[in-house]
């Protein structure tokens, strides 16, 4: 089990980031062999990703069961776009996979969102929590002074 941190903590970045969310919901259960490989392409994803420091890949938190839910947290929306585009990365072939074999039947449903968020422009707070979300791929700081509420914590710019 993740150590407990056990303080009001938030999370300081350098620069500017990107946040992927990433999820798929199966719509026809008894169709195993159409959302399988899916759901078994994304952790080969997320190994490849966190062996290359240079793919601008800051780390990752799962939620979710049977609509499983993935926040990415990038260096910038450039290298993501690049990633998803490399035609060598393990993405490429599974994007490949889906649009030939599912497109649009209605077997299993993909979505994304993607937000580019600007220094300081974020406010987070985890109270006893291990490393969690942006506190996984920031720097975790405690809640004090200046930090104590969300207003301030936002509008402070960096935190």
């Amino acid at each position: 089990m993740a150590k407990i941190i056990h303080q009001r903590m938030t999370v300081q970045m350098d620069g500017d980031f990107v946040v992927f969310l990433i999820g798929m919901r199966i719509n026809r259960f008894w169709r195993i062999h159409k959302w399988i490989p899916i759901l078994t392409a994304m952790p080969k994803m997320l190994i490849e990703l966190s062996k290359n420091p240079d793919s601008g890949f800051l780390g990752y938190q799962m939620s979710g069961g049977i609509q499983p839910v993935l926040v990415q947290y990038w260096k910038s929306f450039e290298l993501l776009e690049a990633y998803a585009k490399d035609v060598n990365s393990t993405h490429y072939p599974a994007w490949k996979a889906y649009n030939q074999k599912i497109k649009s039947n209605g077997d299993v449903g993909i979505w994304h969102e993607t937000y580019k968020v600007r220094a300081g422009e974020y406010e987070c707070i985890y109270n006893n929590m291990p490393k969690y979300g942006l506190g996984k791929v920031g720097e975790l700081i405690p809640v004090t002074g200046k930090r104590e509420h969300a207003a301030d914590r936002i509008s402070n710019g960096r935190q």
